[in-house]
């Protein structure tokens, strides 16, 4: 794959706070990139220097080879945006937003098309403020789309949706991927981020702190795999302590925990049965992007929602 995003020491201050402090970050071509932090941490204002709505203190910006500073009118053509705060005319039906975007692209998708696809067309007639917000969230996907984009920046699409609309836009999203655009995913959801991405970027207190796939920064993170389960018959803990993939074991009357990582489950279980003891129950508990985070930044995901200042 080819780089669609390029940022090299992107730094953004307003006043006397830093919302962006020398971030760096590539997007593959044809990927879901997910920019995932706690709220205030920078993630807004990144994708905003991206798609050239804010111009940086310092550093360097390519999308596609183009400066979103310097070849504004040739990124238009290329880039699809979705902003968190985005504002539309309430009055204008939902055929008559995706219309009027679409003269602003020499080769639009047909907005007809569009509204079909993204489950519109019942509310073609109706007007933006009478809208469910999942309804509203797939205008806005619309109007990102319509002028045909290589790459698509979506900014905390899902913030307030219930959880079945949540599932649909996902699902949007995987389809907009798998028509051959690059999607560039802003959240503070783990959740959509490990259903979602290819790859993340952890943004904490304006700095990516880490950046690979979901399931590489958990190995990042060097977090325990735990496994459970319940004896029918006595276990000397020493057997399974002794093997690599071990660190701990906990007994608690007849229920098990044993942490550790590597192919543990494989090992225990190979260990158990050729010592022909019997368990019952046994069920794997893998650490997710939460513990990540936890382990990567030193501070709780959910504990962010009270930051100020940066976006």
């Amino acid at each position: 794959m080819s780089a669609a995003v390029e940022v090299e020491g992107l730094h953004k201050r307003y006043g006397e706070t830093v919302a962006v402090d020398d971030v760096s970050l590539q997007v593959e071509a044809g990927e879901i990139f997910g920019i995932l932090g706690r709220n205030g941490a920078g993630k807004t204002t990144t994708v905003e220097c991206v798609a050239g709505l804010r111009r940086p203190d310092r550093g360097t910006v390519h999308v596609h080879g183009l400066d979103p500073q310097h070849d504004r009118r040739a990124l238009r053509q290329i880039l699809g945006v979705q902003l968190q705060e985005a504002r539309l005319h309430g009055a204008l039906t939902v055929q008559e937003q995706v219309r009027l975007y679409a003269s602003f692209y020499p080769d639009p998708h047909d907005p007809g098309e569009l509204i079909e696809a993204l489950g519109l067309a019942s509310k073609r007639d109706t007007a933006f403020d009478d809208l469910s917000g999942g309804q509203q969230q797939r205008v806005s996907i619309a109007l990102a789309l319509v002028g045909r984009p290589r790459i698509a920046i979506l900014d905390e699409l899902t913030t307030g949706l219930d959880p079945e609309a949540r599932r649909d836009i996902w699902k949007l999203i995987e389809g907009i991927r798998d028509r051959g655009v690059t999607v560039v995913l802003v959240s503070h959801t783990m959740e959509e981020v490990e259903r979602l991405c290819d790859r993340v970027a952890i943004i904490d207190q304006g700095r990516v702190i880490a950046s690979d796939s979901p399931v590489g920064l958990v190995a990042a993170a060097g977090l325990s795999e735990h496994l459970r389960f319940t004896l029918t018959d006595h276990l000397d803990t020493a057997l399974l302590e002794q093997l690599p993939e071990v660190e701990e074991v906990e007994l608690d009357g007849r229920e098990v925990t044993v942490s550790g990582r590597g192919d543990l489950l494989r090992t225990v279980s190979e260990t158990l049965v050729r010592n022909g003891i019997v368990t019952t129950g046994t069920r794997t508990e893998t650490p997710g992007l939460d513990e990540a985070f936890l382990a990567l930044t030193g501070r709780r995901f959910d504990a962010g929602d009270e930051d100020g200042g940066a976006r």
